[in-house]
C-alpha cells in the first residue's frame, strides 16, 4: 500500500472518502500558541511588526522564513495534516503571499495549506452588543448589504489568492454562538447570516478551494442551517456548548466532515483521566466511515499545559488507525 501524505489524508476526510485500512485519522489544530514553551520562539501572532514597512527587503525575507520555519515545526512535530496560516499582524498581502511560497518550498505538498476568509456576522464584543444588536432592528437592509458586500469583498479577495498557487482552503472564523445557544435566534441567523454564509462557501467552492467552517458555542439549533451551506467541514463541535460528537455524526452522517470535540477546558482544569476520556470519545464516535479529523474544541491557546496537549496527541496516536 503506498503511504499518503498528511495532505491527502486532510482531503479524503474533507471529501468523506471511505478510509484505507492502516491509515489514520488526520489530525489538526485550527492554533497552536504554546511555541514558546514547545521551541523556545514566540508565536508569530503574538510577535511585534510595526516596523515592517521599515525593514530591508533582506529582513523581511529573513522574518518570513523565521515564521514558515516556525509552521512547519509544530506540523512536523505533532503530526499535523494543515497548517492555518495567519501571518503576524501588520503584514500585508505580498507578505502574506510570500510566506505561503517559503512554505510551500519547504514542505512541498506535505501539508493542506489554509487561510482565513470569513466575512459574516458574529458574536460582537461586550461593548459593542447594544448597538450592533439596534443596527438590525433599525436597518435591517443596511445590515443585509453590509454583508452581502463583505462577501463580494472576500470573493475578489479569493481571486487574488487563486493565482497564488499556493492555498487549499479558507477556514470561516466568525463565532455564531454561546454555550447556551445562536447569539441570533435561528430565523434571524437564517435572514442575516446563512445566505451570505452560502454565496460565500459557494464562491470558495466554485473557485477550487476547500472550506473548514469554525465557530465555537451550542450550534445545534442552527446546525441544519450550517450544513445547507455546504462547508466541507465543520469545527469545532464544542462539547462546552453540549455538543456531542456522537449525536452530530448520527444527525450529518455523511453530508458533511466533522473536526473537534476534545474539550479544551478540560485540558486546562480537569483531571488527567478526564482529558483522556474526552479524546478517545471524540475519535470512537468521530473516526467510525472516515469524514474526522481530530482536533480540540477551539485551538491549543497561550495558558494551557503543553503537557496536556501532548497527551491527547498520544491517545490520538494509539487509537486513530482504521
Amino acid at each position: 500500500m503506498t503511504a499518503i501524505t498528511p495532505r491527502e489524508s486532510f482531503i479524503a476526510a474533507l471529501e468523506h472518502q471511505t478510509p484505507m485500512p492502516g491509515s489514520r485519522v488526520p489530525h489538526w489544530e485550527l492554533e497552536f500558541f504554546l511555541t514558546m514553551e514547545a521551541f523556545g520562539k514566540v508565536h508569530p501572532q503574538h510577535r511585534d511588526f510595526r516596523q515592517w514597512q521599515q525593514m530591508s527587503v533582506r529582513e523581511r525575507e529573513l522574518q518570513i522564513q523565521d515564521v514558515a520555519g516556525l509552521y512547519l515545526a509544530v506540523a512536523a512535530r505533532y503530526e499535523h495534516a494543515g497548517i492555518y496560516i495567519k501571518g503576524p499582524r501588520g503584514w500585508d498581502e505580498p507578505a502574506q503571499r510570500r510566506l505561503f511560497e517559503v512554505i510551500r518550498e519547504q514542505s512541498g505538498m506535505q501539508y493542506l495549506l489554509l487561510v482565513g476568509g470569513d466575512s459574516t456576522y458574529g458574536l460582537p464584543g461586550g461593548a459593542d452588543m447594544t448597538g450592533f444588536v439596534m443596527q438590525f432592528a433599525d436597518e435591517p437592509e443596511k445590515m443585509k448589504q453590509q454583508a452581502q458586500d463583505g462577501v463580494m469583498l472576500m470573493l475578489e479577495r479569493a481571486e487574488r489568492i487563486q493565482r497564488w498557487g499556493t492555498v487549499d482552503g479558507f477556514v470561516l472564523t466568525s463565532d455564531y454562538c454561546f454555550n447556551r445557544g445562536p447569539f441570533f435566534p435561528p430565523e434571524m441567523f437564517a435572514e442575516f447570516v446563512t445566505p451570505y454564509l452560502a454565496q460565500l462557501i459557494g464562491g470558495y467552492r466554485e473557485a477550487g478551494f476547500y472550506t473548514i467552517k469554525h465557530t465555537d458555542g451550542n450550534i445545534m439549533p442552527i446546525l441544519d442551517q450550517l450544513i445547507a451551506c455546504r462547508p466541507h467541514a465543520l469545527h469545532s463541535l464544542d462539547p462546552q456548548g453540549g455538543v456531542d460528537i456522537a449525536e452530530v455524526k448520527r444527525l450529518t452522517g455523511d453530508k458533511i466532515c466533522l473536526i473537534g470535540n476534545v474539550n479544551c477546558a478540560l485540558m486546562q482544569t480537569g483531571s488527567e483521566s478526564e482529558v483522556v476520556a474526552s479524546a478517545r470519545y471524540a475519535i470512537e464516535y468521530g473516526m467510525p466511515g472516515g469524514g474526522y479529523i481530530f482536533s480540540t474544541s477551539n485551538c491549543i491557546y497561550s495558558g494551557m499545559d503543553l503537557v496536556r496537549y501532548e497527551l491527547i496527541h498520544k491517545i490520538w496516536s494509539e487509537k486513530s488507525k482504521y
